[in-house]
């Protein structure tokens, strides 16, 4: 009796942590992302409806019509046009957002250097899907590792409640005055985005308290003229770049800073490289978005059948996490990198490429084995990282047969 008293005094004793109020509601993610850029008060919102993030804008366009939603909701011609358009709107001083996927990226291609050069903190969220042809509608990274160099922000998510996090939290990042550079929150097409799950909501109130209105720098106003998006000469075109590559960089300061404030708020905590089941792994899984928790799955049990497997998946995509990637990797001695996506012609997918890059200086580095998967919305179950693990292990011991594998191909 006296032990129990004693355990409950020091219960009483430690301060508790106290998480903002929230609610927990069933709904799909796509849905969850609009109510995010609602309660974070988007103030101009362009889009072009494309397959799989229509849920997303249409949802937001009801509930501009509706009344939910004080924000100038403009239906544009194209994707191009709606980058276009939300720079227009950034540049008046505006919280803006869209959304695209795909062939809509791909259209917007052009415009995604400009917002980043001219500093316009826009949030969009990709919905992940392949890029034609032949004409797929189903999730693959190819779109977004065509422009993975486009001075943008970057971040993957894995489930609904990270998207609806991010969602909110992109703002707060892309706004700071020593950031002001566009964000993107990438969600897998369909396998994510077409979802149900439960989520755990946050009221106007603490939304408002955690993301504070957007008070540009510059804007444009014909009262006090400015110029924007300039001529440069060869004389000064090199240290703008310079300039522009030092503050993405940079960036990653702000994003573990918001990160750390969001984990405090809610209870949950991100970093830019997770580590899943990592203590005393000799060879690890690597992936990038939803496909992480079909991984997961795999590693418990390969964990269970005395495999030593682990798993890490990288969150915080531009900036590249490269110190945080060595420090998850350790003393591992296999590294089995997973790309959904395929660097045609090149000898080396896009995230193994980053990946190598950022082991290439370390001393102790392990092997390193790639697999493509999943292009094109194939399904990816437990039981393909069970036999890509298998695969690499044997790989290893016999010598490399070639620069990667397209897992699951036929012919």
């Amino acid at each position: 009796m006296a032990k129990a008293k004693a355990k409950a005094a020091d219960k009483a004793e430690a301060p508790a942590l106290s998480l903002a109020p929230s609610h927990r509601e069933g709904m799909e993610v796509s849905i969850g992302v609009s109510h995010a850029v609602q309660l974070a008060r988007a103030e101009a919102i362009a889009a072009y409806p494309i397959t799989p993030q229509t849920h997303i804008v249409e949802h937001l366009s009801s509930m501009v019509a509706n009344g939910m939603l004080e924000a100038e909701f403009v239906n544009v011609e194209s994707e191009h046009s709606a980058m276009s358009t939300c720079i227009g709107m950034s540049a008046a001083g505006a919280r803006t957002y869209t959304a695209t996927s795909s062939q809509g990226l791909a259209l917007m291609f052009e415009i995604l250097f400009i917002a980043s050069a001219m500093r316009f903190p826009i949030v969009m969220t990709v919905a992940n899907r392949a890029l034609s042809g032949p004409l797929s509608i189903w999730n693959d990274h190819g779109d977004i590792m065509a422009a993975k160099d486009i001075g943008w922000i970057q971040v993957f998510v894995k489930n609904g409640q990270e998207a609806f996090d991010h969602s909110v939290m992109a703002f707060k990042i892309a706004e700071t005055p020593s950031v002001l550079l566009p964000m993107i929150v990438n969600l897998d097409g369909f396998i994510l985005s077409h979802v149900v799950e439960a989520l755990e909501m946050l009221d106007q109130e603490t939304v408002d308290k955690f993301l504070p209105p957007y008070v540009p720098q510059h804007i444009l106003d014909p009262r006090n003229p400015v110029t924007m998006g300039a001529f440069a000469m060869p004389e000064i075109y090199t240290e703008v770049k310079m300039n522009h590559q030092v503050t993405l960089t940079n960036a990653a300061v702000r994003i573990a800073e918001v990160w750390d404030e969001w984990g405090q708020l809610t209870g949950r905590h991100y970093k830019p490289v997770e580590s899943f089941m990592t203590e005393g792994a000799e060879i690890l899984l690597l992936t990038m978005g939803c496909l992480t928790e079909v991984a997961e799955v795999a590693v418990e049990e390969m964990r269970a059948s005395g495999l030593p497997v682990g798993l890490i998946s990288i969150r915080q995509w531009r900036p590249f996490p490269f110190a945080a990637l060595r420090e998850a990797v350790g003393d591992a001695q296999l590294l089995i990198v997973c790309d959904r996506a395929l660097s045609l012609g090149g000898a080396a997918p896009p995230v193994l490429a980053e990946v190598r890059s950022a082991l290439y200086t370390q001393a102790q580095r392990p092997d390193t084995v790639s697999f493509i998967i999943g292009l094109g919305g194939r399904d990816v179950a437990p039981e393909a990282f069970h036999e890509i693990v298998a695969k690499a292990q044997a790989e290893i011991k016999s010598g490399p047969t070639q620069e990667y594998h397209l897992y699951g191909v036929r012919g």
